[in-house]
């Protein structure tokens, strides 16, 4: 009788939570303010109130998706605006780019959401469970007490607390955020608002809660993008090992003068937040958060040893430190050719947008001819030709418009519906506006084919114009 084969061993394991161990120094703290500051902008800003008028919501940072406007501080971006959009996407590639070429994962490890919201769960986990070594064993305990069931349902609450606020801040941005408040908390809000407040709360306590560093491995596509952004002067998170080898514990024992520097205390590892070990060298999962040097330095401070084990280094300067010789200084691995083109490029890019941002008009026009006629011969002989006016008034208020026309002094201008030049266009928004431009009969415009000139448009308020030229259409000879 043949033998039942034994199943094939499983090639995966387990995820092992990771409870990284409290540490302070000065990257910590550099990361501390930098949450506090982000956090603090995310769920503050759309409760600055600035002054839209009548008929929008007073509030500085807006996202008008009605119509289709975006509103930040004193600047108001329209849908034919979005150049400036995409300058800003443009920017914001340049500038991942710029600081991975100066500073490596940078952005991964300061400043990603991923990162500040994991921070900002981990930090809760530690004030409710303990530290690492407290979380660690109550995570080991398999028997669900009612102490285990009490701090875990007190975290998961805390958790969506904060998951629950941030999905909230995300839609106060598009509507008024007191109206709004409002209607979330008595069941008067949009259906909208509350899916999207429910997806945002999902993906951040999943996300900040459970996920966490495996975001950073397997989700995100920066790791691999990242490569290609540096070289051998990119200053990163890397580990002496021409100075911490060979590693031993007992610095006083028989032998010690043969020993590294690094005494195996596993510190770095244990406040990694992606559980790494950084003496392995460089690898995907770093995000360069610096921890392990805060931990590093915290140790050698102990044994007297001087700091800089684990530090911000090059690859370039590793041949030059093991023949005994000075690292580079900071700045001369920051200031290279290519983070000085790409701080050009992102200079560019932002001097462009500012200097188109203050010489944009503050009333615009578009002119389309109408073509079918293309010219109209009146009862009197004269010649008329149709003309569709889009005017753009970007005032919170109604303003009245003058029409004109400069190029031949016989054509003159007729709205339709009115007898006089002047048309009301209403606040923030686009009107439309037939005008009639007629050349007497036997003039020159109204002989020749094609006619040059201008139409002009002049704000009444404050006396802004803008202006397009355009063809007047005649008889042929």
């Amino acid at each position: 009788m043949a033998e039942t084969p034994e199943p094939a061993p499983s090639l995966y394991a387990a995820r092992e939570p990771i409870f990284p161990r409290r540490v302070s120094g000065p990257f910590r703290n550099l990361k501390w303010v930098l949450l506090t500051l982000m956090l603090a902008i995310y769920y503050v800003t759309p409760w600055i109130r600035w002054d839209r008028g009548p008929e929008l919501p007073d509030q500085a940072v807006l996202l008008d998706l009605a119509g289709r406007r975006f509103f930040f501080f004193w600047i108001e971006i329209w849908p034919h605006e979005f150049y400036f959009v995409a300058g800003l996407l443009v920017m914001a590639g340049l500038g991942l780019f710029l600081f991975t070429s100066a500073l490596g994962r940078v952005w991964c490890g300061y400043a990603c959401p991923q990162t500040v919201w994991t921070d900002l769960f981990i930090l809760v986990e530690r004030w409710i469970e303990g530290d690492r070594n407290a979380r660690l064993r109550l995570h080991r305990q398999k028997a669900w007490d009612l102490r285990k069931a009490r701090l875990r349902l007190t975290k998961w609450v805390a958790w969506f607390l904060i998951a629950l606020a941030t999905g909230g801040a995300w839609v106060f941005y598009f509507t008024d955020a007191p109206t709004l408040a409002v209607d979330l908390v008595t069941g008067n809000a949009h259906p909208v608002a509350y899916t999207t407040m429910l997806i945002l709360t999902a993906t951040t306590f999943a996300f900040g809660g459970f996920a966490r560093e495996q975001i950073c491995i397997y989700a995100c596509p920066w790791p691999r993008i990242q490569a290609a952004m540096m070289d051998e002067d990119t200053l990163t998170v890397g580990y002496r090992e021409w100075r911490g080898e060979p590693r031993g514990k007992h610095r006083k024992a028989g032998g010690a003068e043969k020993l590294g520097d690094c005494i195996d205390c596993r510190a770095c590892v244990n406040v990694c937040p992606v559980g790494i070990d950084i003496r392995d060298g460089q690898q995907l999962a770093c995000i360069t958060c610096a921890l392990c040097i805060d931990a590093c330095d915290d140790v050698m401070a102990k044994i007297g040893k001087p700091r800089g084990l684990i530090d911000y280094l090059a690859l370039s300067d590793e041949t030059r430190e093991r023949a005994g010789h000075e690292p580079r200084s900071v700045w001369k691995h920051i200031f290279r050719p290519r983070v000085m083109l790409y701080t050009g490029l992102w200079s560019l890019v932002g001097v462009g947008l500012v200097f188109a941002l203050f010489i944009r008009p503050e009333i615009e026009m578009t002119v389309a001819p109408v073509r079918n006629p293309t010219f109209v011969v009146l009862s009197d002989g004269s010649i008329r030709n149709t003309y569709d006016v889009r005017l753009l008034n970007k005032h919170g208020e109604d303003r009245p418009f003058r029409m004109t026309l400069t190029g031949d002094d016989r054509l003159r201008v007729q709205l339709e519906g009115s007898p006089y030049e002047t048309v009301t266009v209403p606040a923030n928004e686009t009107y439309l506006q037939r005008v009639y431009v007629i050349a007497p009969r036997g003039s020159d415009p109204a002989r020749d084919e094609r006619t040059p000139f201008r139409f002009w448009v002049e704000d009444l308020t404050n006396g802004d114009r803008a202006h397009k030229d355009t063809i007047f259409n005649g008889t042929e000879n």
